[in-house]
């Protein structure tokens, strides 16, 4: 019975906090995304010309080699601004997802990138129906995408093994749509499926860490918020 309740509150947490989840995705980073990729030498944001050129730091001594050597604390850091860039989050939504992962049987740090993955705007990206996380952030936010044949408008709803993800009929002629599908490569996550034809596919099941293709050490974060 406990167990069942558990995971009731946990579930509640979710749906409860929409309008805050909601406010929280309207500020997110609107900035240059390239000094961010290269401040982690990492194309966070797709792939960027800019570290062909610059691999190294933006600012005046971005590229001296005298740069001191990073503090554990820093590190960590660093890590958790990662994620927070990759997957579009600010920090208090980032904390909340951290909060509900540390609840979870199985180990954090896992099971934080496993809800950031259960995220409808990661899926969306997932399924090339955008050819970035923030493309298919705007493509839910305006409501172009339904699940279970319900409009969702909000980027942070969790998707649940099962969920049916579709484009909405009046938004299947939409070039940025139909370039992002023609150009993907299918077939490439195995834990959604999509049909090109219908613009419509479902989450099969939440990844394993070793199929989440980003380069996040997650253990830093969790050593971070331990502190």
């Amino acid at each position: 019975m406990d167990v069942v309740l558990r995971k009731e509150e946990e579930y509640n947490y979710f749906r409860f906090s929409v309008k805050n989840l909601r406010r929280e995705e309207m500020a997110r980073y609107i900035g240059p995304k390239s000094k961010i990729a290269r401040k982690f030498r990492e194309p966070i944001f797709g792939p960027d010309r800019v570290l062909e050129k610059k691999n190294y730091p933006p600012g005046q001594h971005g590229n001296s080699r005298r740069r001191g050597k990073k503090s554990e604390y820093a590190i960590q850091l660093m890590e958790k601004q990662k994620a927070k860039y990759t997957y579009g989050m600010l920090e208090k939504q980032f904390r909340r997802f951290f909060d509900i992962a540390s609840r979870r049987k199985g180990i954090t740090g896992e099971n934080l990138l496993k809800l950031c993955e259960s995220r409808l705007d990661n899926v969306v990206f997932r399924m090339s129906i955008s050819p970035s996380r923030n493309g298919a952030r705007q493509l839910v936010s305006h409501k172009h995408i339904l699940v279970n044949g319900t409009v969702v408008n909000i980027p942070s709803y969790i998707v649940k093994p099962g969920d049916v993800v579709e484009v909405r009929e009046k938004s299947k002629a939409l070039e940025a749509i139909t370039n992002s599908v023609a150009a993907a490569k299918m077939g490439h996550y195995p834990w959604v499926e999509f049909d090109n034809g219908s613009l419509k596919g479902t989450f099969l099941n939440v990844p394993e860490r070793e199929q989440i293709p980003e380069n996040i050490n997650e253990q830093l974060i969790v050593e971070l918020y331990s502190k």
